[in-house]
């Protein structure tokens, strides 16, 4: 980490449940590269598996987010212009899909269910970003997680592909419209990578396999190989570096 300096930046980090969270590689590799950092945790019932690890970090800016929550993420907000007064960068990692619609065909896929995902997995970032666009005057970085099932159909990805191809979409045009004020606007695509998240699609452990099996790079994918490309994004190094998905995933989405 020794080629990227955070030093003096004030980052947000969201999408923290454990310590097995890509979040928690992305949070611990901007500390490790000087960042300050605020972060939330999702429902209390998270509570108790993040805060040890916001400990660890020297956390003091924390609190529950429910990215569905106007009022908390407001108050979020505010509380980080009060504390603060800017913000540098933001790590977006939300992702929801109620598990019948996440694991049936996206033919059969609910209306409710759809746009509940469409909702915390997209358009939470954009919410995000309207919230942070005063806290950055200077400039700022907003990153957020995508993944391969956006431009390809992945078996048992469902309902969650078109979700992250809105997300990438989404990177695009805040990209265009927030670059004049030198925010620049970003998402990383992780390989398959077992979390508490991707617990949720069935199938998972085949696609780890076939992944490991096949990428150029074939070995298997952890969540620090993830954590050194956010922070490089949150830097000053990536100051031309805008309206890309950027792959860590070994290779693998080079492959047919």
């Amino acid at each position: 980490m020794g080629l990227i300096s955070l030093q003096g930046k004030k980052g947000l980090i969201v999408g923290i449940a454990n310590e097995h969270s890509i979040a928690w590689a992305c949070a611990r590799a901007c500390r490790d590269a000087g960042a300050e950092l605020a972060a939330t945790w999702q429902t209390e019932k998270a509570r108790p598996h993040v805060e040890p690890l916001l400990d660890v970090l020297d956390v003091d800016l924390r609190q529950a987010l429910d990215v569905a929550d106007d009022a908390q993420m407001q108050a979020l907000f505010a509380r980080i212009a009060e504390q603060w007064g800017r913000l540098d960068f933001l790590l977006h990692a939300v992702a929801f899909a109620p598990k019948a619609d996440l694991q049936g065909r996206v033919t059969d896929s609910s209306r409710e269910g759809f746009l509940l995902a469409m909702d915390v997995s997209c358009h939470s970032f954009v919410r995000m970003a309207r919230l942070a666009e005063p806290l950055m005057a200077q400039g700022g970085s907003l990153t957020t997680l995508s993944y391969l099932g956006s431009e390809e159909v992945v078996p048992h990805y469902g309902l969650m592909g078109p979700v992250k191809a809105a997300l990438e979409s989404t990177v695009r045009y805040l990209a265009a419209e927030l670059g004049p004020s030198a925010i620049r606007v970003n998402a990383i695509s992780p390989g398959a990578i077992p979390t508490r998240a991707a617990s949720g699609l069935a199938e998972f452990d085949a696609l780890v396999a076939d992944q490991s099996r096949r990428a150029p790079l074939p070995s298997a994918l952890s969540i620090d190989d993830v954590g050194p490309l956010a922070a490089f994004l949150a830097s000053d190094a990536a100051r031309a570096i805008t309206g890309t998905t950027q792959y860590v995933d070994g290779g693998y989405h080079i492959l047919n």
